[in-house]
């Protein structure tokens, strides 16, 4: 389970929409010093908050500080299906057309209409699961003492 803290702002009907931090990844950078995203990160520049509605049944209120997870192989298929699946179809159209002999802008075309197609897929697929339970943020406690982390 990936767990992250955050604040609730919102009540819902068996949920609860929660403000997190989002966090950058250039702490860990070996380029750190000379990359121009760490500096915006430094300054504060780049710091944005996130809402998420997570699925709860504990008693909450608006400001308690809670800790909200998703399940890794749901983070990981949802990756997958959003990041990878556009490019394999861009990819396999553009190479389909090409073994046709077909000319440059047509392999172009068949490229970006492949990804046009998986693109409608994962909007289609997105809309038919949003509301299974088993792929959603769940709040797994809420934090009794100290200040909100956002």
């Amino acid at each position: 389970m990936i767990e992250e803290p955050g604040r609730v702002v919102a009540l819902d009907r068996g949920a609860v929409w929660v403000e997190t931090r989002r966090k950058s990844t250039c702490s860990g950078c070996s380029a750190k010093s000379g990359c121009g995203q760490g500096l915006m990160d430094s300054l504060g520049v780049r710091e944005r908050r996130g809402l998420i509605r997570a699925l709860s049944d504990l008693h909450l209120q608006v400001g308690d500080a809670v800790i909200v997870g998703i399940r890794e192989d749901v983070l990981l298929r949802g990756a997958v299906l959003v990041y990878l699946l556009p490019l394999i179809m861009l990819m396999a159209a553009a190479a389909t057309a090409a073994q046709f002999s077909a000319r440059e802008p047509v392999v172009i075309l068949a490229g970006l209409g492949g990804f046009c197609i998986s693109w409608l897929f994962v909007r289609m697929r997105s809309r038919h699961t949003a509301g299974d339970p088993k792929l959603q943020a769940v709040v797994l406690r809420a934090m009794l003492a100290g200040p909100a982390s956002p």
